[in-house]
Formats: C-alpha cells, structure tokens, sequence
C-alpha cells in the first residue's frame, strides 16, 4: 500500500514537473508604460496587460515592470534579479526602458545615455548565460505635438542607445518609438488623446479633478499599443507568433 502511494506521488510528481518545463514563460522587464496598474490608477494601463492574454495556455507572461523604474533601478531594487534567478532554457524576456533613464530632474532614478545602454548589455548578458531570448524595443512615444502638428521626438538620444545596443548583441528587435509615433500620428492630435489619460473633471472617481498625461496610456491605447507590438512579432516573423491563442470558432465568422 505504502509503495503504490509513494508511486502515485512520483508520478503526480513527474507530471507538474514536465508540465512546469513545457511552459514558456514570458518575462517583461520595463516602467509604467508597460506595467500592471492598480484599481486606483485605472483607467491607466500599461500594453503589458492586454499583451499577455495574447497567448494559448503553454506561455505564462510575468510582468514585473514598474511604474517609475529606470535599468538602474530595476537591477538594484532586486527586479531584474527575480527574472535571472527564475528564468528557464527557452523562456523569453522583453525589456523596454528610457522613460525614466533619461529624467535628469528625477536623481534618484536617472541613468546616463553610457550607463543605460551598458544595462541594457548586461540585460542581454544574462539571458544569454542561461540560454534563454532577450527582446529589445525602444521606449514607446510620448504624445508631445509641436505647433505644425507633427509628434515631438521625445527620447533622441536614449531611444538610439536601444538601436545601438540591438545591432551590437544582434537580439530581436522592435522600435516601438518608431511604430507608435508613425501610429499616432496617424490618428493626429485629437485622436492620439484618446489613446491617452486624457480625463475631464468629475467623471471618474479615480480623477475627481480630471488629469492630461500624454505619457501614459488608458485602457484602448494599451491594446493598441499591444496589437502594434504584436504585429511586429509577425514581420519578425517570430517563434511566439506560434504560441498565440486560438480563436473560439465562432469568431472566425466575424469580419472587421
């Protein structure tokens, strides 16, 4: 009796651990514009949210980017040590930072142009050491339009620290800068807003007194910002394109 209960709980045993092994994890290294938010913030949302239920159930996407987080402060509030010590051969990691790199008035989580592309390295370094996939995008845009309604370069110098880094490691690669500016500027200022926290007063409890933040995205600018990156995952045409859902057959009668 005793061993056929000992072979039972080898077998269940064996089991979650082939089943823990074939899952692909999708880890997401990044700031606000990527990040769970909580209740309190929506309807702010980061494209990590709507991004990860993209995928069928053999990948489990852990979002650990942070509101406020630079490369400097992932690594040393112990964020980036999570993804290191927990990811596995073949598992896949996103990172996008920049916004907070480059915020000079903001110490305590400002990174120089040398310093914010020798993380992003050092990122690359790691996953590479234990044979899993990094892929780098640049930071998404801010909405800043000039006079001539043309959208504002908003990240010059760190978004080409990106670039630069991705030729060097020769990971994959999406310039999401690139992607969301031709995006919104496609949809022009006042469609671009709705992408945005754009709230007028007394109408969320969450904002009594309104807010205009043209960095972060509510929850339609969130999906389409997740469709774009997507997207660019087919022209790569990339090994998770593989794993996405599969649609409920009743879908595939609906036409947009």
């Amino acid at each position: 009796m005793i061993k056929k209960i000992v072979g039972s709980i080898l077998i269940l045993s064996s089991f979650f651990a082939m089943s823990k092994q074939g899952t692909t994890h999708i880890y997401m290294a990044g700031d606000s514009t990527m990040s769970i938010k909580d209740v309190k913030d929506y309807p702010e949302t980061g494209w990590g949210m709507p991004f990860s239920i993209f995928f069928n159930e053999s990948v489990s996407v852990v979002n650990l980017a942070k509101n406020g987080r630079s490369t400097r402060t992932f690594k040393t509030e112990g964020l980036w040590k999570k993804i290191i010590d927990n990811i596995q051969v073949g598992d896949y990691v996103f990172i996008q930072f920049g916004h907070n790199d480059e915020s000079k008035k903001k110490i305590d989580r400002y990174t120089s142009p040398d310093q914010f592309a020798d993380n992003l390295t050092h990122f690359i370094n790691d996953i590479n050491a234990k044979k899993a996939h990094a892929i780098l995008l640049t930071p998404i845009t801010r909405r800043y339009f000039n006079k001539m309604g043309t959208l504002k370069e908003t990240h010059p110098i760190y978004a080409d620290k990106v670039r630069q880094v991705a030729q060097e490691t020769g990971v994959d690669f999406i310039d999401m800068e690139k992607v969301t500016t031709a995006y919104f500027q496609s949809l022009g200022d006042k469609g671009s807003a709705l992408r945005f926290m754009h709230i007028g007063a007394n109408l969320l409890p969450n904002y009594p007194f309104g807010v205009t933040d043209d960095t972060h995205l509510n929850q339609l600018g969130a999906r389409e910002v997740a469709q774009l990156v997507l997207t660019q995952l087919k022209i790569l045409n990339h090994p998770l394109v593989k794993k996405l859902r599969t649609p409920d057959p009743k879908h595939l009668k609906l036409k947009g």
